[in-house]
């Protein structure tokens, strides 16, 4: 029944977010093409081509009319026009969207194992060294905003040592193929990847941390040391996996704000991903295109909230019978 009602409660926020989608340029005032596409577009939009988007979203019928158009277009994965770059705004984004999961995936997955990893060492190790120096090490990294963190290790790597690419995605016209096209994407990448786990894995550390200190309190760890288990096995498969929860649902939260980050980030690098285009996309005022990809983030980010809550119930039964 809880999964349930958590499927239903994130097909309401889906459809929330499509109505506000939809709606938003129609509320403005003047012609929906004008709202939709700016001043600027119709400079350079031929007669012909403004008819066809009229006619494309049945922007001359009744609202209920365009709504349902709205939806059937979408069903087909038709996310409008973009005037900038003159094709559909669906093609764009799938140049784009593999660039920015090759960066933000990675780094999420880095970031929540080693976050995860050092806070119970850490919280296990409450008061001892080690755990000082991580908590005053990482607790200087959680204050680095991403985009300042991309330009350190840009300024240090690329330009002071030149070890690494300064920008893009891959070395153009390379010829290169098979596995050493990979490695020269891994070399392009690493950079950027990095400088998103630096400004995120902190959190996950200080959040592993508290709940691994507040979980050696409980009887079953004591149960558990009295029945001579291995100081290991305490740490990881009675405190750390009992820590995860909060993990998890910290690691579905940080994915927003991962992607967020990626945006500065692929600015910083010119990493041809989302965040790049996005960027464009507010400059040239393209708002299909901005409209495309604030839809595309928002159903990733639900997908992967909606994942977590699944996940919950295997680290912990308990849930499934909570309400």
């Amino acid at each position: 029944m809880t999964k349930k009602f958590r499927a239903v409660d994130y097909i309401a926020a889906f459809i929330i977010i499509l109505s506000i989608n939809f709606a938003l340029p129609r509320l403005m005032p003047g012609d929906p093409i004008n709202a939709i596409y700016g001043d600027e577009a119709n400079i350079a939009m031929t007669p012909e081509l403004k008819s066809k988007l009229i006619k494309r979203f049945a922007l001359d019928q009744p609202l209920h009319r365009q709504f349902l158009t709205y939806l059937s277009r979408l069903c087909v994965f038709d996310l409008g026009y973009s005037y900038y770059y003159k094709t559909p705004v669906i093609d764009v984004i799938i140049g784009s969207l593999p660039w920015t999961l090759l960066l933000v995936i990675p780094a999420l997955f880095i970031s929540s194992v080693l976050g995860f990893i050092l806070g119970v060492e850490s919280g296990y190790r409450r008061g001892s060294p080690i755990d000082k120096i991580l908590l005053s090490t990482l607790m200087l990294f959680q204050g680095f905003p991403d985009f300042f963190a991309g330009i350190l290790l840009l300024l240090l790597f690329s330009v002071t040592l030149s070890i690494m690419p300064l920008s893009g995605a891959h070395t153009t016209y390379s010829g290169l193929s098979g596995f050493s096209l990979v490695i020269d994407i891994v070399h392009h990448m690493a950079l950027p990847c990095m400088a998103l786990v630096l400004a995120r894995f902190s959190s996950i550390y200080l959040l592993t941390r508290n709940s691994v200190i507040s979980t050696l309190k409980e009887a079953f760890i004591l149960t558990a040391r009295a029945k001579g288990c291995f100081e290991r096995a305490i740490m990881y498969r009675h405190a750390g996996r009992n820590s995860l929860l909060p993990v998890v649902t910290a690691t579905g939260l940080q994915l927003t704000h991962l992607i967020t980050g990626a945006l500065f980030i692929e600015i910083v690098f010119a990493y041809p991903g989302v965040g790049g285009l996005l960027y464009n996309s507010l400059m040239t005022r393209d708002y299909p295109l901005m409209q495309g990809i604030l839809l595309i983030i928002t159903i990733i980010v639900l997908t992967v909230n909606f994942l977590a809550d699944l996940l919950y119930q295997k680290l912990d039964p308990r849930i499934s019978h909570a309400h």
